[in-house]
């Protein structure tokens, strides 16, 4: 009698997309002063385009998705509108996202519209150049409100973007897209109409792709606590769909919730950011996420400090040792108000360094 030996069969594991988020990247002013003050001094021009991200690199260019918030326009057009601060970097400058392995960027932030629509327009024109996926800023409210849909490892994800401060708005009006002008996805000041406008963009990009992630741009500069309605739209956006949240523009770092099973990352601080020289709060953070076609598998925190200035300007690295422990209970101190937050952080006992009054806290300001 023959035996028959039958292949044994082993079901191939669920597809998984590794995504990869930082905080806020402004490759001009500082930034770009550095890079050209280095040139003149004779070092490669090319070594000094890849700057910023290059002690990062090899965790950045390893995740199948690396998404930043991108808060400049690239230009050397267009004319300053009337506000407080004006970025821009010259186009060139896009070589320190190709070099870092950034693959999307959101534009929904208060400094994109900084040199008008010329700036906006010549930086939609250098992202398509150099294969850099961008939502949340085009030519009418309609555009910059449409997904940036992301298929990778048979898992798609759709990012939205917007920009709101809730009624501490201090930027003009012209920074928001209409119909008729070019800008950034958002609203000047009205939470239950930017509720309404998330909820309707979330459920019609609910229909394209497995993942709906918003990425806000809000809070208060400086602050560690979230405002109360960054709490109220950030629930809402998992409420009406969203399997996770992102933030930034308190240039510090805010806590991590997780709300009905939805991890939110309220702010990741500066990334690459060229607009301080000398950020008093250096402490940052990039936040990994593990997606499968259903399901966030996991979310994890990799510490990261913003500079070693002044002998190493605008150029972040990854935290070893203590120095990543002090991001970690910072963080933890920042996420304990809220009822639950991701597992990394919710067993880590604050140092008394962290219960300073300056510290910050994940509950909202009285």
């Amino acid at each position: 009698m023959i035996a028959l030996v039958l292949p044994l069969l082993i079901a191939a594991p669920p597809p998984e997309l590794t995504v990869l988020v930082s905080g806020d990247v402004t490759l001009g002013y500082h930034y770009e002063e550095y890079v050209d003050e280095q040139v003149k001094k004779g070092k490669p021009k090319d070594e000094l385009l890849a700057w910023g991200f290059a002690k990062v690199r090899p965790l950045t260019t390893k995740a199948d998705l690396f998404v930043v918030n991108l808060e400049c326009p690239f230009t050397e057009r267009g004319e300053k509108i009337a506000k407080n601060f004006n970025f821009r970097a010259r186009p060139e400058l896009v070589a320190a996202l190709v070099a870092g392995g950034v693959d999307v960027v959101s534009l929904a932030n208060n400094h994109m519209i900084d040199y008008g629509p010329e700036g906006l327009f010549d930086t939609l024109s250098t992202l398509d150049t150099h294969g850099i996926v961008h939502f949340g800023a085009a030519r009418t409210l309609a555009e910059a409100r449409a997904p940036a849909i992301v298929e990778k490892n048979g898992v798609t994800i759709a990012f939205l973007g917007y920009f709101f401060l809730g009624d501490r708005n201090i930027e003009p009006a012209q920074v928001i897209a209409t119909e008729g002008q070019p800008g950034v996805a958002g609203h000047f000041s009205d939470t239950a109409a930017l509720k309404a406008m998330l909820e309707a963009d979330i459920r019609a990009a609910k229909k394209k792709a497995d993942h709906v992630i918003p990425f806000f741009h809000w809070g208060r500069e400086s602050r560690g606590q979230p405002e109360p309605y960054q709490l109220e739209v950030a629930h809402h956006a998992i409420d009406s769909g969203a399997s996770a949240v992102l933030g930034s523009h308190p240039h510090v770092l805010q806590g991590l919730e997780v709300y009905k099973g939805a991890p939110i990352v309220y702010s990741l601080g500066n990334f690459v950011f060229g607009g301080n020289w000398d950020p008093k709060d250096k402490r940052t953070a990039l936040v990994e996420l593990k997606l499968t076609k259903t399901a966030v598998k996991a979310i994890k925190v990799v510490p990261a400090y913003s500079d070693a200035f002044p002998e190493v300007p605008v150029q972040p690295y990854l935290a070893e040792g203590e120095k990543a422990d002090a991001v970690l209970r910072h963080l933890a101190n920042l996420s304990a108000g809220f009822p639950a937050t991701i597992p990394q952080l919710k067993d880590i006992k604050p140092a008394p360094d962290d219960l300073r009054p300056d510290a910050g806290s994940s509950l909202p300001a009285k």
